[in-house]
């Protein structure tokens, strides 16, 4: 996925809201806490409850997904079966990548 593809996405996430893409951005790469009243968290979630994980998948590394994706994120998750598909997609990552600590 390209820049504009990503920064498109992105925007579309906060479309009711000013926000450059590239704020958005800063807040996933550690450069800012928050954008607006989103935190990385929230801006995680409307994603995941917005998008399929193979577009997920194009925005993220693997290692950014398993850290991103917590208890507390996929609790927060409006839909009982997107809540039970993304713990499963936890519990892979789990398996397939420990995590370090």
């Amino acid at each position: 996925m390209d820049t504009a593809e990503k920064n498109k996405l992105l925007k579309q996430i906060v479309w009711d809201y000013d926000i450059p893409p590239e704020e958005i951005q800063a807040v996933f790469n550690g450069k800012k806490i928050s954008v607006g009243h989103y935190t990385r968290e929230t801006l995680f979630l409307k994603l995941i409850e917005s998008y399929s994980w193979f577009t997920i998948i194009q925005l993220f590394t693997v290692n950014e997904i398993q850290v991103l994706l917590t208890n507390g994120t996929i609790a927060k998750l409006r839909s009982p079966s997107l809540r039970k598909k993304y713990e499963f997609v936890q519990k892979r990552l789990q398996q397939i990548i420990p995590i370090a600590g």
